[in-house]
């Protein structure tokens, strides 16, 4: 339900249990109605960052990408493409 100013949560890049990097996508959208993101993306973006610090990462590289409404009910949408460094 993306396209209804949901979001689509987190996607982790396949890996091993202790690799030196993770990366991960963070797909956040627009409002249905009205401008801005909302917050429950920011709240997502939040929430992916403290569990990779919570498992002993740090975000190494940050990038971001936009894409146009997809539709009627698209929204446009911003992926946040994040990959945190393990801490030694």
């Amino acid at each position: 339900m993306a396209g209804f100013g949901f979001d689509a949560g987190a996607i982790a890049a396949q890996g091993r249990k202790n690799d030196m990097y993770v990366v991960l996508q963070v797909v956040l959208t627009e409002k249905f109605l009205g401008t801005g993101s909302g917050v429950s993306s920011l709240t997502n973006l939040q929430r992916t960052i403290n569990e990779q610090a919570i498992k002993g990462y740090r975000l190494h590289t940050n990038s971001t990408t936009s894409s146009d409404s997809k539709g009627f009910f698209g929204g446009d949408k911003i992926q946040a493409t994040m990959i945190f460094e393990k801490i030694i």
